[in-house]
């Protein structure tokens, strides 16, 4: 069986598959927090009313202070990273883009969209030769970190006009140092961050882009009016202060990840890259064991070299259900 995954969560794909799985699958596929926040009560009228621009701005504030952008002007706010990645490598007049890869597909997509001729490159310095360059960080599937001071010495490399997009969907959980979110204003880069993916709440849509004034104005003039609801501005506004809350979720992911390493290396798999929010691992028949997973009810992520990401399970049930699966493996 050849199976195309772009994306993880797909549950109707996952379905549609193994039909006769056991029922809830356990969706492994997505490198989402398991443990998301707890969403405080809202007010009515944030469903009622449109979004203030004032709410707004002070989300904004919040998350300049949380990721280190220089103030909350450089920060746009729109529904999930996703959206913000035409606009962002629309940025430029088309001309050659570098993904550094292998990497997460959509940014090739998006570029290409944008009128770039897209190609991926191994290796840092060939992002020089580029008008826009990008890189995920950490990166998404192998979990692999750029250093800091490389990328700025890239992005400050590369030829008059260029721009450097670097996409830290999983910052909030890679070591400290690694976020270039405070060099926005001093090198020609455009930082993506995240909010779901930490916070475990994917639903919601929410996602930001860190740049320069200028550039932040085009990417919100370009987004319109009210494009994060009222409801995604609430919540975010109140989790992405609750740093007691991140504190205690750090420590809950690194004791879930080191659990997962466990039942991985157990089942005799070599882990190849990860963050705390997933592994990346390499089967001797990923095909095989895909397959094997996903008729126990098991959703991952497979890639087309015998690599599968397996993310977090959420319950006791599900760690007893993927370690019970993996047991009854036979290559």
């Amino acid at each position: 069986m050849e199976v195309a995954l772009e994306h993880g969560g797909d549950l109707g794909a996952a379905r549609r598959l193994f039909p006769d799985a056991p029922q809830p699958f356990v969706d492994l596929s997505t490198a989402i927090n398991p443990y998301p926040y707890p969403v405080p009560a809202l007010p009515e009228d944030v469903f009622a009313r449109l979004p203030e621009p004032a709410a707004l701005e002070r989300l904004a504030a919040i998350a300049a202070a949380t990721y280190g952008a220089p103030s909350g002007a450089h920060v746009v706010a729109a529904p999930g990273t996703q959206i913000l990645l035409p606009l962002v490598t629309g940025l430029l007049p088309p001309g050659r883009a570098a993904v550094l890869g292998p990497t997460y597909a959509e940014h090739v997509r998006a570029a290409a969209q944008a009128g770039h001729r897209v190609e991926e490159v191994a290796a840092l310095s060939a992002l020089q030769e580029a008008d826009l360059a990008v890189v995920v960080n950490p990166n998404n599937p192998d979990g692999r970190i750029a250093d800091r001071a490389d990328l700025l010495a890239c992005a400050r490399g590369m030829g008059a006009g260029g721009l450097m997009v670097v996409d830290e969907a999983f910052a909030d959980v890679a070591p400290a140092g690694t976020s270039l979110a405070g060099d926005v204003e001093r090198a020609p880069i455009v930082v993506l961050r995240s909010f779901g993916k930490f916070f475990g709440l994917a639903g919601l849509r929410l996602g930001f882009a860190l740049a320069s004034r200028p550039l932040a104005a085009r990417l919100r003039d370009a987004l319109g009016p009210w494009a994060v609801s009222g409801p995604a501005i609430a919540i975010a506004t109140a989790a992405l202060q609750d740093r007691a809350w991140a504190e205690a979720t750090h420590a809950r992911l690194a004791q879930a990840v080191s659990r997962l390493d466990d039942v991985l290396t157990g089942a005799g798999l070599d882990i190849v890259g990860g963050t705390p929010l997933f592994r990346l691992v390499r089967a001797r028949s990923g095909v095989a064991l895909f397959q094997h997973l996903g008729h126990a009810g098991i959703w991952l992520r497979r890639f087309a070299d015998d690599r599968l990401r397996f993310g977090l399970p959420g319950s006791e049930a599900d760690w007893q259900r993927l370690t019970a699966a993996l047991a009854a493996f036979q290559a």
